[in-house]
């Protein structure tokens, strides 16, 4: 077994401590040439035709815009509705030899996939910066390294749920005129074609889990990228293609479907009846459609929803305050995990400066944000750009919700000139308003006034239930206040994330340990990654057949003599 392998279903295990991949950019850790060598290699797709087999595809299509400016001008091979019965085909045609190559072989195969993306890792980097707009070292660690461990733990899982039962066994009762013997088979038979929807702020980090978990489980993978972030998983469905290829299988076990715009192909591939996996990161409309209609597949969704934070009380209120802005800051807010809504009583929180208002909270806060991002070539390297138009116009809608106490700033790229970057909004609200109750994506965060802590845990819960969550945190030096929003997080099925001061944070999620999404409240139907999340992804087939009694020196042992 692969050493990255094994060391993987240990910590899974134990939930301690694991990485696979580094995620320094560091020519320390990863030599001097393989920075330059990656930018080179990512540079050599701009303007030209990517290469990866699609079959039924006819010509091509060019979607993607960089949020830093940057003209990518990429072409792939087009997919659209007539093509979908050759691309079916194609990817069942080498589903028998890959499903008869079995568990371990297969699992030994993606192993080899995370190895050669491994390998191009800083070109994969600057593909996903370049479609995303997250900064390049964020790029580099969430869309590489990071990923790349989200896939090694889905495969870890798939090898112990794959491996749980034995794939032979012989069946021996007892009897009185002698024993009952069979000989039985269990198979681990896919379920049929997986259909990987991909999304635009994180590709690769959200699309590793689903590919991975299916793949290795047997079943043929295509994979639909968002039309804004099309070449990380353009690059991820070439290296696949080819490392099957070259362990002898055939490459179309995996491969890429891009359409064009207003094609909805998403919808054409999802209702295939070939298909019987989908997995999905997005929006609510598109999710709720899927489960509503793709009924002929298990659907995994990761949706929308609104995280909270309640804040009850701190022993260090600097610490709390300089957590939460690189909370707020991270990617511009752009990520499914950051917190959107916090509650605090209007009469404010006991803190080791006193007692501390709201509208003092909401300066701790933006001083915060000012100090980390008070210097712009610095600030734009947590920032990164606004991925879409959609965002600005969300991020404008909310400056006039309510009282701005910390206000969004557009800040120049020293590197990028036509990047739109901003920083955090904050918006103070009364616990009254319908803003605050579903998602605004983005650098916004809303202040809320509530009567007190056990109000604010209560429409905490209630938010979460009714809208979902992936996150959560709550500050407070009360013990039985943190009992009880835990039972609250429990109860509305969320993880939460207690008195955070210091280089955690709660919209950061490590792999091996920290279950991303839990599948109990309407933001994920699954979690990254669970047993759940990958044993659903195959069938066991038994054969059985007369076996022949077993005898100690030639004499039946269960026969009375």
């Amino acid at each position: 077994m692969n050493e990255k392998l094994r060391e993987a279903i240990r910590a899974i295990r134990t939930r301690e401590y694991y990485s696979a991949f580094a995620e320094s950019p560091s020519p320390k850790v990863y030599g001097d040439a393989a920075a330059g060598e990656g930018r080179a290699a990512f540079e050599a797709h701009l303007g030209s035709r990517f290469q990866v087999s699609t079959p039924g595809s006819t010509g091509d299509v060019a979607t993607e815009t960089s949020p830093y400016g940057l003209a990518l001008d990429v072409s792939y091979p087009r997919v659209d509705a007539k093509a979908i019965e050759e691309l079916m085909a194609a990817a069942r045609a080498g589903m028998r030899g890959w499903r008869d190559a079995g568990p371990e072989r297969r699992t030994e195969v993606c192993v080899q996939v995370l190895e050669a993306l491994h390998a191009r890792i800083f070109e994969l980097a600057n593909a996903v910066q370049h479609t995303t707009g997250q900064a390049f070292v964020m790029a580099f660690q969430a869309g590489g390294a990071h990923a790349l461990d989200r896939a090694l733990e889905a495969l870890a899982y798939a090898h112990e749920v794959m491996s749980f039962h034995p794939p032979s066994a012989t069946w021996t009762k007892p009897g009185r005129s002698g024993p009952l013997v069979m000989d039985k088979t269990f198979t681990v038979v896919p379920c049929g074609v997986a259909l990987v929807v991909g999304c635009n702020t994180f590709p690769t980090w959200n699309s590793f889990p689903g590919l991975f978990s299916s793949l290795s489980c047997g079943n043929p993978v295509i994979i639909k990228p968002h039309p804004r972030a099309v070449l990380p998983l353009a690059i991820t469905a070439q290296v696949c293609q080819q490392v099957l290829a070259e362990a002898g299988f055939d490459p179309h076990l995996v491969t890429l479907a891009v359409e064009g715009e207003g094609d909805q192909l998403a919808k054409e591939l999802a209702l295939h009846p070939a298909v019987r996996l989908i997995d999905f990161t997005g929006g609510n409309d598109f999710g709720d459609w899927l489960e509503q209609n793709a009924h002929q597949a298990r659907v995994f969704t990761e949706k929308s929803g609104v995280n909270a934070i309640v804040l009850d009380s701190t022993d260090d209120f600097n610490g709390m305050c300089q957590n939460l802005a690189f909370t707020l800051a991270l990617y511009s807010g752009q990520m499914c995990t950051t917190s959107q809504n916090i509650f605090i009583p209007a009469d404010g929180i006991a803190t080791d400066d006193g007692r501390v208002s709201p509208a003092d909270v909401a300066l701790g806060i933006g001083a915060a944000i000012e100090r980390l991002l008070g210097d712009d070539a610095r600030g734009v390297e947590l920032l990164g750009a606004i991925v879409s138009p959609a965002v600005l116009r969300r991020l404008e809608r909310a400056e006039r919700s309510g009282k701005v106490v910390v206000a969004s700033r557009a800040i120049a790229h020293p590197s990028y000139p036509d990047a739109v970057v901003r920083t955090p909004l904050m918006v103070a609200v009364d616990a009254g308003s319908s803003d605050y109750q579903t998602e605004c994506f983005g650098p916004v965060s809303f202040l809320i006034s509530t009567a007190s802590t056990e109000d604010s845990l209560t429409r905490f819960g209630q938010t979460v239930t009714e809208h979902g969550a992936m996150t959560a945190g709550i500050y407070s030096t009360d013990e039985e206040v943190l009992a009880a929003a835990r039972e609250v997080a429990l109860q509305s099925g969320v993880a939460l994330s207690e008195n955070l001061t210091g280089s955690v944070y709660v919209n950061q999620s490590a792999a091996f340990s920290d279950f991303h999404g839990t599948g109990a409240n309407p933001a994920a139907n699954a979690s990254y990654i669970d047993l759940a999340y990958v044993a659903s992804r195959f069938h066991l087939v038994q054969s059985r057949r007369p076996g022949v009694p077993p005898t100690v020196c030639g004499r039946d042992p269960y026969r009375p003599q």
